[in-house]
């Protein structure tokens, strides 16, 4: 066979799985099952990363607590990935929406129609970081299963010449960014099943780390209390409200309606509302002593919730 001068055979993500070399003959229960196998493949690959992702929360946390942002840039699956964890930041954690951004190879429309040819671009990927205006609070997390994406290595470099803390997520741990990022998270899931279809184990498995980057970093920075979403934004519709509603209850044991007149009294703001009643302080004093607790819940009214939460699952509260 004639020699190939394809720059991406040697990849990882576009190997050849032999696990599924009669895919196409399988049924549909095959099919499942095969990727089941994989999967797990996946999932234990992730799980020898676990010392890497903790750090990159750490790094996360620490710069939204001195006022940073977090940056996903990414292109394709990757790209969209990094969009989807951004998106849900603002209804899940009551984060302003420039707090956690996405930026996306192509532009918005790409989101949900693929615009090939756009990850390509070197340039626009570092003029999209240099338009953000990023600083050395900042961290920007650069999403690449194949960590060969000109777009997001552009990005990266603009970055980096800001001082902002670079992170890199990508499915080829012997990619070469390793020596110019501060933190690599590589899962080595390994070919998939249909040849350089990123989409799969490669996508769940970026999903994975992105979602325990950004949930490990609102945690940390007193965004629970136990495992309740005590900074959700309660104004945003019925069903939040009522999220509300359950969580002061469960907290303060006081009933929905009850529950309703302090969440107003507090404007809505579930964690003054519980430290309003836990201590008894007006709505200005109650905020004013989250703000000097670090905004932990926990440590402004000294009581821990999960004898609480244990008797909620128990039925006995």
């Amino acid at each position: 066979m004639a020699a190939t001068r394809s720059r991406w055979q040697a990849l990882p993500t576009e190997a050849i799985n032999p696990a599924s070399l009669n895919i196409d003959k399988l049924d549909a229960g095959g099919i499942v099952d095969l990727m089941l196998a994989e999967d797990r493949r996946m999932l234990a690959a992730v799980h020898k990363e676990r010392d890497r992702i903790a750090l990159g929360a750490d790094i996360c946390a620490k710069a939204l607590r001195k006022g940073g942002r977090l940056v996903f840039v990414g292109a394709g699956t990757s790209g969209r990935l990094g969009v989807v964890e951004s998106a849900e930041m603002p209804p899940t954690f009551g984060t302003n929406p420039l707090l956690v951004q996405g930026i996306m190879a192509g532009g918005k429309n790409a989101i949900i129609r693929a615009k090939e040819g756009s990850e390509d671009n070197y340039e626009e990927g570092a003029r999209a970081i240099t338009r953000l205006d990023p600083t050395k609070k900042d961290v920007v997390i650069g999403v690449s299963a194949s960590g060969m994406t000109p777009f997001v290595r552009g990005a990266l470099t603009s970055a980096r010449k800001a001082g902002s803390r670079v992170v890199f997520v990508t499915c080829d741990p012997r990619n070469e960014l390793q020596a110019f990022v501060d933190l690599t998270i590589a899962p080595a899931v390994g070919p998939e099943i249909i040849a350089g279809s990123t989409r799969l184990k490669a996508g769940t498995a970026t999903k994975i780390v992105l979602n325990m980057l950004t949930t490990s970093a609102m945690i940390l920075i007193g965004k629970t209390y136990g495992n309740l979403m005590v900074d959700v934004n309660a104004l945003g519709s019925e069903k939040l409200r009522d999220r509300a509603r359950r969580i002061v209850h469960i907290v303060t044991d006081l009933d929905y309606e009850e529950a309703e007149k302090l969440l107003k009294k507090a404007h809505w703001n579930v964690k003054v509302a519980i430290v309003m009643q836990k201590t008894g302080l007006t709505y200005t004093k109650s905020a004013a002593r989250l703000r000097k607790s670090d905004d932990l819940i926990r440590e402004a009214i000294g009581e821990d919730i999960e004898p609480r939460l244990k008797a909620v699952i128990a039925g006995t509260l």
